[in-house]
């Protein structure tokens, strides 16, 4: 099995986030618990595995050290810059079928433009809970898939240190903090995911598919230049058709930092026992 480690939502290695992706030379699934295994060796926070079904198009899982999950931006932008590079060069579009449904993933230019649904995002109460976990008190809390906590300044965000242990005793699968942006972004933000294992997650576009759509209605702007200010860094460019849109396109780009080959229990042969 063929294995790539890319660096999505960035152009340089290093930085965005870390995402493994595991192109399967067969048309069935591996065995899920080998699946898993390979993600918690990894220790991304996904590590993604794809399948071909027809030119062009790919079915695509993505699991976290703890976790198959529903939805990942960062792995998909992986995912395709990968296929495009080595698997799909002729063309510029990739299509995946997931739990999601189908992804589109189109490229332009050093871009890669995937069209995501949009999470309905339901008002919650601020609890006081939300502020020990986080250490500053949010000005409005919004549930949808994840938790999203509206903080009073982008410093809220950045200096933010969660209580891990807390926030895994809060709604919602993940915890997004965000708050208006500074130098050229619209919004900030950073995500954890201690529930699957993930403690941050370094730029997480699924993450997005909550916060783009909230400051694009609050900004009342359909196009939204995101910054996820983990200790990687990360930009998303966010766009949707309309302030109520249902699928927000989050653009990026991706960085190549590895390729290799796995060794699983069919190849033990290759790889243990002596020299």
């Amino acid at each position: 099995m063929k294995q790539y480690i890319v660096d999505a939502f960035t152009d340089k290695i290093f930085s965005g986030n870390q995402a493994a992706i595991c192109v399967l030379d067969s048309d069935s699934w591996p065995d899920e618990d080998l699946m898993k295994n390979i993600a918690r060796e990894n220790n991304f926070s996904e590590t993604a595995f794809i399948m071909r079904e027809s030119d062009r198009r790919y079915k695509l899982r993505w699991f976290t050290p703890g976790a198959e999950i529903d939805l990942c931006g960062h792995a998909t932008l992986a995912s395709a810059y990968v296929l495009l590079r080595f698997y799909e060069r002729d063309s510029d579009k990739i299509i995946f079928d997931t739990m999601s449904g189908e992804l589109i993933v189109n490229k332009h230019d050093d871009f890669l433009a995937m069209n995501f649904p949009v999470y309905d995002l339901t008002p919650v109460k601020v609890s006081d809970s939300m502020t020990q976990a986080i250490g500053f008190e949010p000005e409005a809390a919004f549930m949808g898939r994840d938790l999203m906590c509206v903080m009073k300044s982008p410093e809220q965000v950045i200096n933010c240190k969660p209580d891990m242990n807390k926030v895994k005793t809060l709604e919602g699968l993940l915890l997004h903090i965000t708050s208006r942006g500074t130098d050229g972004a619209d919004c900030i933000s950073r995500s954890f995911a201690p529930k699957i294992a993930v403690t941050e997650d370094p730029v997480c576009g699924s993450g997005h598919c909550h916060i783009a759509p909230y400051w694009s209605r609050v900004l009342n702007k359909k196009d939204i230049t995101a910054y996820q200010a983990s200790e990687r860094g990360g930009w998303l460019y966010c766009s949707l058709e309309s302030l109520e849109s249902e699928r927000v396109t989050i653009s990026g780009k991706a960085a190549l930092f590895s390729a290799a080959d796995i060794f699983t229990s069919q190849h033990a042969a290759m790889c243990t026992g002596s020299f």
